[in-house]
C-alpha cells in the first residue's frame, strides 16, 4: 500500500513544473513564497482534521529531529521553486535523480543499513538513465543550466537527509511524528522567500495556481510520503519519488510543450525500468 501512495505522491509533485510555466507575472522568489504560503494555510486545516484539535499544542517543540527536518522540506520547497524558475523542467527534474544515490549513502555511513542487492542495482541503472539525460542537457550550452542544476541540487541532499531523519527517530524508539515539520518547513521558507519575492507582481490567476500547488502538489503528497518512509526504506522511498521525473517531463511535454530530447525520453525510461524491477524483486522476496 505504502509503494502506491508513493506513486501517487509523485505525480502530484509532478505537476509543478507544467504549472509554473502557465504563470503570468509571478517569478523567482514570489513563486516560493505562495506555493509555502498555501501549504502553511493548507496543514492548518489537514492537522487538526487528521490527528485531532490537540496537535499543535503536542507539537514536539524541544526535539532536534522536529526542527532538522522542518530545516530540510524547508530548503528543498525553496530551491525546487526557484531551479524552476532558471532552467527547464527536466534539468531540475534530472538533478533531483540523484536523490537514491545520495541516501544510500548516507543511511549507509551514519545509521549502518545493509542494502539489498536489488536496490543497488536498481540505484546503478537509474544513475545510467540519470547520467545519459544529463549529458544530452549539459550539450544543448543552456545558459542558465549550470546555475539552475545547482540550485536543484539542493533538493536532492535535504531529501537524502530528511528521510535519514525519518529513519533514525525511528531506530531511537522516540516514534516522533514528523509530519507537522512539513508545516514548519513551509513556515521557514515563508520567512526566507517574503524580503526577496516583495514587491508582489503576481496577477490573481497565478495565486489561484499556487494556491492548488501549496495543496495538492505540496501539503498532501508530502504529509504521506513522511507516513510512507515509516514503512519503507529510505532508499527505497526516494527511488520511487524517482517517478517524478518520468510524470514531470510527461505533463511539461503535454501541457506546456517543453518536448524533451530522445535521449531524455531513453533515459526516463531506464530509470523507470529499475522502479519497476526493484519493486518486483522486493515483492516477490517478501513473499517466499
Amino acid at each position: 500500500m505504502a509503494v502506491w501512495v508513493m506513486v501517487g505522491n509523485a505525480a502530484l509533485w509532478s505537476t509543478a513544473g507544467v504549472v509554473t510555466r502557465h504563470l503570468e507575472e509571478a517569478r523567482s522568489f514570489e513563486v516560493t513564497f505562495w506555493r509555502s504560503f498555501f501549504t502553511v494555510l493548507s496543514l492548518l486545516v489537514i492537522l487538526p482534521l487528521w490527528q485531532g484539535k490537540s496537535v499543535f499544542a503536542t507539537l514536539p517543540w524541544r526535539n532536534r529531529y522536529f526542527w532538522l527536518s522542518g530545516v530540510c522540506w524547508s530548503v528543498m520547497f525553496t530551491a525546487f521553486m526557484v531551479a524552476l524558475t532558471l532552467t527547464a523542467v527536466a534539468n531540475v527534474l534530472i538533478t533531483l535523480a540523484v536523490g537514491p544515490l545520495l541516501t544510500a549513502l548516507i543511511t549507509r555511513i551514519f545509521l549502518g543499513h545493509r542494502l539489498p542487492g536489488r536496490t543497488w542495482v536498481a540505484i546503478a541503472l537509474a544513475g545510467m538513465g540519470i547520467g545519459w539525460m544529463y549529458g544530452n542537457q549539459l550539450s544543448l550550452g543552456d545558459p542558465n543550466f549550470l546555475l539552475g542544476s545547482l540550485v536543484a541540487l539542493c533538493v536532492p541532499i535535504a531529501g537524502a537527509v530528511q528521510w535519514t531523519l525519518v529513519q533514525k527517530s525511528q531506530s531511537e524508539g522516540q516514534n516522533l511524528d514528523l509530519v507537522p515539520s512539513v508545516m514548519l518547513g513551509a513556515v521557514f521558507s515563508c520567512v526566507l522567500t517574503l524580503p526577496l519575492a516583495v514587491p508582489f507582481q503576481a496577477s490573481s490567476h497565478d495565486v489561484g495556481l499556487l494556491a492548488a500547488l501549496g495543496l495538492f502538489q505540496l501539503a498532501i503528497p508530502c504529509a504521506l510520503s513522511v507516513l510512507c518512509a515509516r514503512v519503507l526504506k529510505a532508499p527505497e522511498v526516494s527511488l520511487l519519488a524517482l517517478l517524478e521525473i518520468v510524470f514531470g517531463i510527461a505533463l511539461a511535454w503535454w501541457g506546456a510543450n517543453e518536448s524533451p530530447q530522445m535521449s531524455v525520453l531513453l533515459g526516463g525510461c531506464l530509470v523507470l525500468s529499475a522502479l519497476i524491477l526493484n519493486e518486483l524483486l522486493g515483492w516477490k522476496q517478501n513473499n517466499v
